[in-house]
């Protein structure tokens, strides 16, 4: 199965000692290049590791989230150079220059924003801004949605050492799903696959992590118009920030019980009130 290797191990306790192949997920490094028309060259915009396949609708997912492209037709030609190098040709009026102004050429699996020159480009403007009152959920169905992730995760399923993003309608209907070593590749090849089926803005849909929420994943889900983010983790302080920034609702630590809805209550029907005995102090 691609993305995934048999190495051996030694299970140990203190009864026994066995060596066993384990499934172990594959990470890789994908360097992106995109043609520059006045040195008739390409040039590396972004390396990223990831766990191999689904790579152009990871790049589409990347280009789109970053706000490089608004399509899939601004990517005008797509080039695998061995297994690790994508060249691309992107549509003419997206400078080149621009781009390598304001990105180093260096990202991990981890962080969707390394490479990133200055604080100033990570924030992009949203594509698209999710409807102030809608879609609702009923608590019941956002405390299944996890569970629903993770039984559709087969990579997971092997490896234990995979995350997952998938987009949900809002009767609980998982539309799509990707997993990735990296959460923020997982994210993007959700969301060129989307790009590429013509399936955006998220306005009615609800995207659900298998991990912890930081910043970049709250900022590319906001260039689609996501409503609702429903995650297993914790979120930083500068997702949930940005999530009331763009009117998302963000609920972490969701368990089939129990949830912490940070952003957007209103979205939540049947939320229970809380009477908190502790609330944070109002920043100055």
């Amino acid at each position: 199965m691609q993305g995934i290797q048999l190495k051996n191990a030694l299970k140990a306790s203190a009864q026994s000692r066995e060596v066993f192949a384990d499934h172990i997920v594959v990470e890789e490094p994908l360097e992106i290049r995109i043609w520059d028309k006045k040195i008739q060259s390409y040039l590396p915009l972004s390396v990223t590791m990831r766990t191999p396949g689904q790579d152009l609708e990871m790049v589409t997912g990347f280009l789109f989230a970053e706000g490089i492209i608004s399509s899939k037709e601004e990517i005008l030609k797509v080039e695998a150079q061995g297994q690790h190098i994508l060249l691309l040709k992107l549509s003419p009026k997206i400078s080149t220059q621009r781009l390598r102004e304001q990105r180093s050429f260096l990202s991990t699996a981890s962080c969707g924003i390394c490479g990133k020159s200055h604080l100033g480009t990570i924030q992009q403007h949203s594509c698209y801004f999710p409807a102030s009152d809608s879609p609702t959920i009923t608590l019941d169905t956002l405390l299944q949605l996890p569970q629903k992730l993770r039984n559709q995760q087969s990579l997971f399923e092997l490896t234990g050492g995979i995350h997952a993003a998938g987009l949900f309608d809002s009767k609980g209907q998982l539309l799509y799903l990707r997993e990735d070593v990296g959460r923020h590749n997982a994210l993007d090849k959700l969301i060129g696959k989307a790009v590429q089926d013509g399936q955006v803005p998220w306005r009615e849909n609800i995207l659900v992590l298998s991990g912890r929420i930081g910043f970049e994943l709250v900022q590319k889900a906001s260039m689609l118009g996501v409503p609702i983010i429903v995650a297993v983790g914790a979120p930083s302080s500068l997702a949930i920030e940005t999530a009331a920034e763009h009117g998302i609702s963000l609920i972490g630590f969701t368990r089939t019980d129990r949830c912490n809805i940070y952003t957007g209550a209103s979205r939540i029907a049947e939320a229970p009130i809380l009477m908190a005995s502790k609330i944070a102090p109002k920043e100055a």
